[in-house]
């Protein structure tokens, strides 16, 4: 199972993003969709995660990101407002999930995709 990021971008403070994941097999189930962010220099942090009991974000990006699930789609999306030069990393998708024909969940990670927030 491979997932494919795309969205990043360079964009200008105060301006908007929307990253998507996509898994390339059919999610059977879920247990978490995940987004992970790591800037130069710094480790890896976890901005926003869904589960079936709801959604979780990070302080930093409280009331600006917010992170979507399409089911059809088998996708996770991070909607991204009011970008701050901070914000600027390689964001990563993460998901514990299970495929059909997967007996059991596996985790997976993407290849990350650039967020750069510059004026």
């Amino acid at each position: 199972v491979q997932l494919v990021e795309s969205g990043g971008d360079l964009v200008q403070p105060g301006g908007s993003l929307r990253l998507s994941c996509a898994a390339s097999a059919t999610i059977f189930t879920f247990n978490a969709m995940r987004w992970y962010r790591q800037a130069p220099g710094k480790e890896r942090e976890l901005v926003a995660d869904i589960t079936s009991g709801g959604t979780n974000y990070a302080d930093s990006v409280k009331g600006r990101f917010t992170i979507s699930r399409d089911t059809a789609k088998n996708t996770v999306s991070l909607q991204m407002n009011s970008l701050k030069p901070e914000d600027t990393a390689v964001y990563y998708c993460n998901m514990v999930i299970r495929t059909l024909g997967s007996l059991r969940p596996s985790e997976y990670w993407g290849q990350g995709t650039q967020v750069t927030v510059s004026s």
